[in-house]
């Protein structure tokens, strides 16, 4: 069954795995749980990251032979909840690092935090609110 000790892995295509590693982990402050390192025709490149210790990481995945192109859509989010305010240096971090600040499509998640999309287009929320 699944319980509070489940691990949960998030796939999702990128379109440039070293992108995406310096967002989530140069960035956000993610760690680089595991990647691929040899180009295996037919096999996808790979990059995992995710919190040190923690019950879930991002699988990142692109097959150069057979590329994906990420499809999000505004309301795709990954969300965090801080709880705290969000600081303006990490929102900065976020965009040196590939992201870009958009405006929610909920205006709830602008309410309470701040949205920057991935460089793939995925949303990232910093929420300041905490959960439970």
């Amino acid at each position: 069954m699944i319980d509070a000790a489940t691990h949960v892995r998030v796939a999702r295509p990128s379109r440039d795995l070293a992108a995406a590693e310096r967002f989530y982990v140069d960035g956000l402050g993610l760690e680089v749980q595991w990647r691929s390192t040899d180009r295996v025709p037919g096999e996808h490149d790979l990059l995992m990251v995710g919190p040190a210790g923690g019950g879930w990481h991002f699988e990142l995945t692109r097959e150069p032979e057979h590329p994906l192109e990420p499809t999000p859509t505004v309301d795709d989010l990954f969300v965090v909840y801080l709880g705290r305010p969000v600081e303006e240096a990490l929102v900065e971090r976020l965009t040196a690092h590939g992201g870009t600040r958009v405006p929610a499509h909920n205006p709830y998640w602008d309410e309470y935090g701040v949205t920057v999309a991935d460089p793939d287009g995925y949303r990232l929320v910093l929420c300041s609110r905490t959960w439970g």
